[in-house]
């Protein structure tokens, strides 16, 4: 990931909604939601839901998949990795076991 492809996706965290949203998909795991029930769960009318899912999806954080009639959203692991690749990409100086607490702390074990 380069430094503005990084700029984007904290620029789409920074606002409260969007990290909402985020941080909703994350934890809904690979089944993801469907747009209107972000919304639902959020309180955030359908066009602004609309427009921060499109800034998120653009900022390569959340993809989308079309269910029949329903999209669901999803988070982006690729682009999330990335992501936290580019902020880890010099940790700790070559010293690997000063970064042990960060990795585990976001490992899913």
């Amino acid at each position: 990931m380069d430094q503005q492809t990084a700029l984007d996706a904290f620029s789409a965290l920074s606002q409260e909604t969007r990290l909402a949203v985020f941080r909703l998909l994350v934890a809904a795991g690979p089944e993801g939601l469907a747009s209107g029930e972000i919304g639902e769960r959020l309180g955030v009318r359908q066009n602004t839901m609309s427009t921060n899912l499109g800034i998120l999806l653009k900022a390569g954080l959340v993809r989308r998949v079309r269910d029949g009639r329903t999209v669901r959203y999803h988070a982006d692991h690729s682009g999330i990795s990335g992501l936290l690749g580019f902020l880890l990409e010099d940790c700790c100086g070559g010293k690997p076991d000063l970064c042990q607490p960060v990795i585990r702390q976001i490992s899913c074990s």
